[in-house]
């Protein structure tokens, strides 16, 4: 069977199953170590205060609501001060995928040149809502690093077992009704497990694009949907133990879905919402047969 590429460890405790349900129940009784202060989104002065609260660490973690434009301003600010800082070692992206980089490029790259480099796919992420956050690191001289599992092998990862067995069975199950709520429970059942394993396959990937862009002494920022940020169900249960990371939800605990609790991230970074939207009625309506 294959092997995961890094084996989360927590010393002391048996089975994955145990380590999992230990940590759950930490978080019941250390709700402090989601940290909601006064905050406001992406002024600088806020930027400074929470990041004094993450660091040091090998790698942040900002998990974003795609379409809340705040989030995004929010990651554009944390890069700028980290590279002000001389700290900041890469930009790490779910919005490219891995294998593609910036490394190569000038400080004064084109767009176009930053898109190329990056294998850039406008269908599925809008170019002007990430642009100002990756050209701010090509301009600070950091290179923007894709994390996210290739189109070409998801469907190969849909029929793979292994996957099956990189998380404990109850943060499997919890992805898994993760897979169900965030197609509206209209997937048919025999499709949750394939499309479960993409989801996993997907943080295995930006895991090792991190790991990857590690620099001793410097920060690693890396940029995605907050689903994948989640220390119990995502990215970092595929790290090294060693790894220092911190994982930040942009938004508000009062949004987080039911499979998050307070262990789920070190911090809230509170944040202007989404513009309010029935997110099942246009999937249902997506998926009806045209005329």
């Amino acid at each position: 069977m294959m092997k995961p590429a890094f084996q989360p460890q927590t010393p002391g405790l048996g089975s994955p199953a145990q380590r999992w349900a230990a940590l759950w129940v930490s978080a019941c009784l250390l709700c402090a170590c989601a940290v909601t202060g006064d905050v406001s989104g992406s002024h600088p002065a806020t930027v400074a205060r929470q990041l004094d609260t993450l660091l040091p660490a090998d790698a942040v973690l900002l998990g974003e609501q795609h379409d809340a434009p705040d989030h995004q301003r929010i990651a554009q600010a944390v890069v700028k001060e980290l590279a002000r800082r001389g700290t900041l070692a890469a930009l790490v992206i779910e919005m490219a995928e891995a294998g593609s980089t910036t490394s190569g490029l000038q400080r004064d790259a084109s767009e176009a040149e930053v898109q190329s480099a990056l294998k850039w796919q406008a269908v599925g992420w809008p170019w002007p809502r990430y642009a100002p956050v990756i050209l701010q690191a090509v301009r600070d001289g950091v290179p923007v690093v894709g994390g996210n599992l290739p189109r070409s092998k998801m469907r190969g990862v849909m029929a793979e077992n292994d996957f099956d067995y990189l998380l404990p069975g109850p943060a499997l199950k919890a992805q898994q009704q993760l897979i169900r709520q965030g197609h509206c429970d209209m997937l048919p059942e025999s499709q949750i497990t394939p499309m479960t394993r993409i989801q996993i396959a997907r943080d295995v990937s930006m895991a090792q694009a991190l790991s990857s862009a590690v620099v001793v002494g410097k920060t690693v920022v890396l940029l995605s949907g907050h689903g994948h940020v989640n220390r119990l169900l995502g990215i970092p249960q595929h790290l090294p133990p060693e790894l220092k990371v911190k994982a930040v939800r942009m938004g508000e605990f009062a949004q987080a879905d039911a499979t998050s609790t307070p262990a789920s991230f070190d911090l809230i970074w509170a944040a202007a919402p989404a513009p309010k939207k029935d997110y099942c009625a246009e999937f249902r309506s997506q998926q009806k047969p045209k005329p």
